[in-house]
């Protein structure tokens, strides 16, 4: 379980699954009374939503922020644990780090696209990457995600990823035209890069039993480094993963 274990991030709040406020803390609470521990019981909140988050008559246990704003805010007495936000054009990470002076306990995530490479990433800041969208061109290619998983393995860098990894494996949207990337495949691309294969193979693969075959195989000490680096990613649906892992038999029960 090291391997699943507080991998999925609630973001309800948004696309596609864009939920009001009070719906999704709603499913929020439900799962985390039921506990499942492939999920990390962090809701996502844009910053723009935040004063929608105060004074509710339930919380979850804990907030990451998206900045979709020109400051940040207050975070009060809400349980920001981590900021995610987008690198300016032309701005160096240590820039925006000391800009935004995050208190500490607060992890900082910064989305850069996937085949940007050869970043100078400070220590105690990681890296986030867009793995799809609500159009074909937000899907980045395998070599780009690729290149993201190796620079992140070889710099020792962690990092969160966000959209477009609705399922496990790797398959074809014929509503957009385009291959989403699967969340088990880039769970497996991390293992192979820190043992010092080629993410690339396991981040284009469509075949189901290889993958399961590979996750059986993946040893305790590579799945705790891989998910050292991988931190957790974003998903909209919060029932889809626990039952794409159920029914690959990777864990016992998606339990809700």
């Amino acid at each position: 379980m090291i391997l699943y274990a507080a991998l999925v991030d609630d973001a309800g709040l948004f696309p596609p699954t864009s939920l009001h406020m009070d719906e999704a803390l709603a499913r929020h609470m439900r799962d985390l009374e039921t506990g499942h521990p492939v999920l990390t019981h962090r809701l996502l909140c844009p910053a723009s939503r935040i004063e929608r988050l105060r004074g509710k008559d339930v919380r979850p246990r804990r907030v990451g922020l998206i900045l979709d704003t020109d400051e940040m805010p207050d975070f009060g007495d809400l349980p920001v644990d981590l900021v995610e936000t987008v690198l300016p054009p032309d701005t160096p990470i240590e820039t925006l780090v000391a800009q935004l002076a995050l208190p500490p306990g607060v992890r900082l995530f910064v989305e850069i696209p996937a085949g940007r490479p050869g970043l100078s990433v400070p220590a105690g800041t990681g890296l986030k990457v867009r793995c799809g969208g609500t159009t074909a061109d937000k899907f980045p290619p395998v070599e780009h995600l690729a290149q993201f998983v190796r620079f992140c393995v070889d710099n020792d860098v962690p990092f969160k990823a966000t959209a477009g990894l609705h399922h496990a494996v790797r398959h074809f949207d014929p509503s957009l035209g385009v291959d989403r990337h699967g969340f088990l495949n880039l769970l497996l691309a991390v293992c192979e890069a820190v043992e010092g294969r080629d993410p690339a193979p396991v981040l284009r693969t469509t075949d189901v039993g290889h993958l399961v075959r590979m996750a059986g195989a993946v040893n305790d000490d590579t799945a705790e480094q891989a998910r050292r680096l991988l931190v957790s990613y974003g998903s909209c649906n919060t029932s889809a993963p626990l039952e794409d892992l159920h029914a690959l038999g990777l864990i016992e029960e998606a339990r809700r």
